[in-house]
């Protein structure tokens, strides 16, 4: 009885555990629909899952016809399952590392990276979210089109949405820090660490994902939380191509906004948050389509930076490395 008690015990604290590792292994894969509602399960019914555990602690410890075998045997499948956790876990956090910014970048301001020949990649980004149900529609139509974007959240968005911020890291795009509230006010300098920090460290807890990229709200780099992004070693990362869709100008006029300014090794700014984005949800998967059309092959904001530093390496041997 004792070990059924230990086993329930550990069976609570893996739930727990498995909601993130599970999170970030299952990018780009198959299992991402069943991750997604299971993750619904496990924080949205957080107080229902905790009753219904309790409910079958009651039942197995009022079951006098459990046999000691089965207890040993219980006991047996919560260790395995803790080690097979553990393996999750670790291989979570390596594909976190995926994410971190090369040395070369940490506290520089880049608009696009410049890559030799004629490599035609572009990040698709968008700001201000998460958000539904504009979020949602965006992802839908990137994983249609087996696309990773950089999304760049605001603290106050995952706080409200965070089972919207798991899901893009579920489904393998990158995320970034836009600040806790998008103001594009002077900050003091506690205000501006607030702004960063408390928003960081927010994406943190929710997705498990450590942030070293941001965006400044509005480009503004000299109302204090650039400045304090900088002294953490974040790569800023601005846009080489503006959609102008927070204007809402009309899906043909956004379209072409974006297209005419697409240039190789850039970041194309639009939106998921911050109001209305049905005219971004139209104008995507035409943006998509010609930008395919052209030869251009979508990256993230840190798989491009990791494709600078490469090609810098190479270019560079052993300079870098010494850093």
């Amino acid at each position: 009885m004792k070990n059924q008690r230990l086993f329930l015990k550990g069976n609570q604290s893996l739930w727990r555990r498995m909601s993130l590792s599970v999170l970030v292994l299952t990018v780009g894969a198959g299992a991402v629909i069943w991750l997604v509602s299971h993750v619904n399960l496990l924080n949205c019914s957080q107080k229902s899952a905790t009753s219904s555990l309790s409910s079958q602690s009651v039942l197995l410890l009022n079951n006098n016809h459990v046999s000691d075998d089965k207890s040993a045997s219980a006991v047996t499948q919560a260790d395995g399952l803790s080690k097979v956790i553990a393996s999750l876990e670790q291989q979570a956090q390596d594909q976190i590392r995926r994410w971190e910014v090369p040395a070369e970048f940490e506290g520089k301001t880049l608009s696009e990276v410049k890559l030799p020949g004629k490599e035609k990649v572009i990040a698709l980004t968008f700001d201000d979210g998460p958000n539904p149900p504009y979020t949602q529609q965006i992802l839908s139509i990137l994983k249609k089109n087996n696309i990773k974007a950089t999304f760049f959240l605001v603290g106050e968005n995952v706080k409200d949405y965070p089972l919207l911020a798991r899901q893009e890291v579920a489904e393998g795009h990158a995320i970034a820090n836009h600040t806790w509230s998008h103001s594009y006010r002077h900050f003091s300098l506690d205000g501006a660490t607030h702004e960063i920090d408390d928003t960081a460290a927010l994406i943190d807890q929710t997705t498990g994902v450590k942030t070293s990229i941001f965006r400044p709200p509005g480009g503004f780099l000299h109302n204090g939380p650039a400045d304090v992004a900088k002294s953490e070693k974040y790569f800023i990362a601005m846009w080489s191509a503006d959609a102008n869709d927070w204007k809402r100008p009309g899906v043909p006029t956004l379209v072409n906004n974006l297209l005419r300014e697409v240039s190789p090794g850039g970041m194309a700014l639009m939106h998921d948050g911050g109001g209305d984005r049905s005219q971004t949800v139209k104008a995507l998967p035409q943006i998509i389509s010609t930008l395919r059309n052209r030869g251009y092959k979508f990256l993230t904001v840190p798989e491009l930076l990791e494709m600078q530093d490469s090609e810098l390496k190479r270019a560079m041997p052993g300079v870098l490395s010494k850093k």
